[in-house]
């Protein structure tokens, strides 16, 4: 039977109830984000990245020895089968990291057995992706430049471990508090464009792996990835706040935009940007930085007091990933290695309780023509 969708369509699904989930919410009316029940902003103060990841992929937070299952998992998994090493080391230093990651997670499926994984082989799968991507991608990058890669201390966290990778030296306590908020921050965010397409993807009774590829593809695009690279860009064009508010006023004038500012859903601003705020002046300050935080700084008060938009969680966390020492190409992919924890809920939530996702489309174009031959067109 042939039905006809119905009139009252929504460009970009904006505020479209597309299905229900227990793994986040967020209240724009407050600012609030919340995992399973928790503040996000309130983990990203207190617990620690493995403790989020536990709690979105198992619905709980866990217990101490379930923590520490979790966190021998991570360090377990790391290792890269070396065909996969094979592989990274060909790709070109100029690649696009997301593209570099993506690879790498469509190769370890291609190597992988070519079946429908149960629930719990999934979420093996996401415990072992999680533990394998930051060495993946730190792996060609050090590689393709002529680098070593660094090794890494077994007992840090995720979030230190992470950046031992990238810049071959132990982060001090606050550096490695910042990155572990910034992972907590970003770890989930309801239904997204790549959390969706991971939905999408699962539904279909696809695996993790391809689910994961598109989420991948779908933040690699810069209306939904990237725009911290492009703050921290923006930022440090400027040479002072004074010359950031005319040079921000310069482009709005031109109708340009600026990234980092506004969202689709928080219209009264965004409580993931007040924690990276703060801790990006606290790191600005202990490292004698602090124009930079300044200049960033002006740009917020010049974007709010013009257009009346503020600063999304990609603004501040760019200040504090500079400060760190990341290299500005991997901005985005550190939005990878934190929402796969999310990522892997959702897929093991849509594996659950599944329903292909097949929404319709109101056509707009023209009907019943008639074929003509190809010499008489």
């Amino acid at each position: 039977m042939v039905t006809t969708p119905t009139e009252n369509v929504t460009k970009g699904l904006e505020d479209v109830i597309a299905g229900t989930t227990s793994i986040c919410t967020i209240n724009p009316a407050n600012e609030s984000l919340l995992y399973r029940g928790y503040s996000a902003t309130e983990l990203a103060e207190h617990a620690i990245f493995e403790e989020v990841i536990h709690l979105l992929v198992e619905g709980r937070l866990p217990k101490k020895r379930e923590l520490k299952r979790v966190v021998k998992l991570l360090v377990q998994e790391r290792k890269l089968p070396k065909k996969l090493v094979k592989v990274l080391k060909q790709l070109p230093d100029t690649a696009n990291p997301m593209s570099v990651l993506r690879t790498a997670v469509s190769f370890l499926g291609a190597i992988e057995d070519n079946k429908q994984y149960s629930i719990d082989e999934t979420k093996q799968i996401a415990y072992s992706l999680m533990g394998k991507l930051p060495f993946a991608l730190m792996t060609w990058y050090h590689v393709s430049r002529g680098q070593s890669v660094p090794k890494v201390t077994k007992t840090r966290s995720y979030a230190a471990r992470f950046l031992q990778l990238v810049t071959g030296r132990e982060p001090d306590e606050l550096e490695e508090r910042i990155m572990n908020a910034s992972l907590i921050l970003y770890a989930e965010h309801e239904f997204n464009a790549s959390t969706f397409s991971a939905r999408v993807v699962t539904s279909t009774l696809s695996d993790i792996y391809s689910a994961v590829t598109a989420a991948i593809g779908a933040l690699k695009g810069p209306l939904h990835g990237g725009a911290n690279e492009a703050a921290m860009e923006l930022i440090l064009k400027f040479s002072s706040p004074e010359d950031a508010e005319r040079g921000i006023m310069d482009m709005l004038s031109k109708k340009q935009k600026i990234m980092g500012f506004g969202h689709r859903v928080y219209k009264k601003g965004d409580s993931r940007s007040y924690v990276m705020k703060h801790y990006s002046k606290d790191l600005a300050e202990r490292k004698n930085q602090t124009k930079l935080f300044e200049i960033a700084e002006a740009i917020e008060k010049t974007v709010k007091a013009q257009k009346g938009l503020f600063p999304n969680a990609d603004f501040y966390s760019a200040v504090a990933y500079y400060l760190m020492g990341v290299p500005i190409p991997l901005y985005t992919p550190i939005f990878v290695l934190s929402r796969m924890s999310g990522w892997s809920a959702h897929i093991l939530e849509q594996q659950s309780d599944n329903r292909l996702i097949r929404p319709r489309a109101l056509y707009h174009g023209p009907q019943q023509l008639d074929y003509a031959p190809n010499d008489r067109r």
